[in-house]
């Protein structure tokens, strides 16, 4: 399991979004999602939602870093 940010945007009509960001924490996913509500000006609200897919990233002292991921042969 994993945990995904998603934002919604200002737009009329927008709906939630997100991206390949999975993170191994909910705290994580939340702090990577408060961040970007500081970058973007159109997001209006954030939310963190459960996943199945593989965690993909770490955020760490305020920087994404790439996990990598086991091959399974």
């Amino acid at each position: 399991m994993s945990y995904k940010p998603e934002v919604l945007t200002a737009d009329p009509g927008a709906t939630w979004t997100g991206n390949a960001l999975r993170f191994a924490t909910r705290e994580e996913a939340l702090a990577y999602a408060s961040d970007l509500f500081g970058r973007w000006t159109s997001v209006r609200e954030t939310r963190v939602v459960e996943s199945d897919e593989p965690v993909t990233y770490a955020w760490v002292n305020g920087s994404l870093k790439a996990v990598k991921q086991e091959v399974s042969q």
